[in-house]
């Protein structure tokens, strides 16, 4: 049977890796740089919701009730807020679950930042730090006394200076796996969240084991209707295919950020899994490209969607105003909404360009550039008032390649994602879903956004 064009695509950047190393040795994790089919998996897609960072993670913490014998959560920022409350809540039940059955439920919970003072004292080591339970109340969890009945173990990862550990997933008994886009953290944003079954779910836990299971032996082991929840809109994604394949795509870490913010030149990216892929994609495109992003800030993201726009090739952004401004500045030296500018004026340019050529030579063969449009998230109020549960800003993550290839996880598309954070995606190759979660978004986004062009 001949490959789907997505599959063909897949297949081609399979190829362009074969003799060539992912990354380098220093890379961590770098378990699959020298077989990256390792990573190639299929997964049964269950359910695409969006809503604010809470509204998902409620739901979805919900479900991690159903937990027998491991949980394992994996957030970037741990911050006070109703989630973190969510998530305690959440433990202290599965700790009564586990003693009414007399045993333990396994839980790790791993996050990268929780204060200023962290990231500058704690060590920068990939081991992490290993919170002892009398601190465990100091950051906002039960005490021991409420969590009998579970086998827990905290841990944090941050690398000085830029190097944040940004994936956000949640793994229920190895089988079960959730990707949201939101942190544990009290930002109202508009969040996305993938649920997904079937092997995807051993491989998100190669990447945990590889990278978070080390530092101690303690962390390795064998295993036997809400306020505001008009906004959450669950999408079945996709009835027509209960497997469909699938691509773990990691991007690990950089210490140093190659930062030339005054330089006509950029140097190349990491060439991580998440970043070859997305460029790869970009460059095969043949009909359209759909990106929404909190931040765009990589300059070769930007040249690649150039590029594919002289193409023609459509190209449809929606991003944030005026988002973490003083993080942009620091590790991009430029924000979204020049950036924009910029790419609107080089559009122009295109236009222009191919404007001259067909009336100097009405048959030319160059293809007139495809459409830009690009849309600013914006909250919706009625008479001037701000709406309970309303997101103030877009947080998603969120690639559609020819509404054939869905890209979803923690990966923005601006410079901190693709030189110095930790990153993890997944690639999922199925029109159906992408259709599905594509209608979704546009849905949900009606009157949420001002588009300037």
């Amino acid at each position: 049977m001949a490959a789907t064009p997505s599959e063909a695509i897949m297949n081609s950047w399979l190829s362009s890796q074969k003799g060539h190393t992912l990354g380098t040795n220093q890379d961590d994790p770098n378990y699959y740089t020298s077989n990256i089919e390792t990573l190639v998996t299929v997964s049964s897609p269950q359910g695409f919701t969006l809503g604010t960072g809470a509204q998902i993670l409620s739901s979805v913490l919900k479900s991690c009730l159903s937990t027998s014998h491991e949980l394992i959560i994996v957030t970037c920022f741990w911050a006070k807020s109703k989630s973190q409350q969510d998530v305690s809540c959440l433990l202290r039940k599965l700790s009564r679950k586990a003693l009414s059955k007399n045993r333990k439920i396994r839980v790790r919970l791993c996050f990268s930042s929780i204060s200023i003072m962290q990231k500058l004292s704690q060590t920068s080591s990939l081991d992490g730090k290993l919170y002892p339970t009398s601190r465990w109340q100091t950051i906002g969890l039960p005490s021991p006394a409420q969590l009998r009945g579970l086998d827990l173990v905290v841990k944090s990862v941050f690398v000085r200076p830029f190097s944040v550990m940004h994936p956000k997933f949640i793994l229920i008994d190895r089988q079960r796996a959730f990707m949201p886009s939101c942190n544990v953290s009290w930002e109202e944003w508009f969040e996305g969240s993938i649920e997904v079954r079937g092997s995807i779910a051993g491989k998100l836990f190669d990447f945990w084991s590889a990278f978070w299971g080390r530092g101690g032996s303690e962390l390795l082991a064998s295993i036997s209707e809400d306020p505001g929840s008009f906004f959450i809109n669950k999408s079945e994604v996709p009835s027509s295919a209960p497997t469909i394949p699938t691509i773990l795509l990691p991007s690990p870490h950089h210490t140093t950020p190659q930062f030339r913010p005054f330089s006509s030149s950029f140097p190349a990216p990491p060439s991580t899994a998440l970043n070859s892929f997305l460029l790869h994609i970009f460059r095969s495109a043949k009909d359209s490209i759909f990106i929404q992003t909190p931040n765009l800030t990589c300059r070769p993201v930007i040249a690649a969607l150039i590029s594919a726009l002289g193409r023609g090739i459509n190209v449809h952004i929606n991003t944030s105003r005026r988002l973490m401004i003083l993080g942009q500045l620091v590790t991009a030296g430029t924000i979204t909404e020049f950036e924009i500018w910029k790419l609107r004026r080089r559009y122009a340019s295109l236009l222009k360009e191919y404007e001259a050529m067909v009336r100097e030579d009405p048959e030319v063969g160059m293809p007139r550039p495809g459409a830009l449009t690009v849309g600013f998230f914006k909250k919706i109020s009625t008479a001037g008032n701000d709406l309970a549960g309303e997101p103030v800003k877009s947080h998603l993550k969120l690639t559609i390649v020819d509404d054939d290839i869905v890209v979803l996880g923690s990966g923005n598309m601006d410079r901190a994602s693709w030189y110095t954070s930790q990153e993890l995606g997944i690639a999922f190759f199925s029109r159906d879903m992408a259709k599905e979660i594509r209608d979704s978004v546009e849905q949900n986004l009606d009157g949420r956004l001002h588009y300037v062009c």
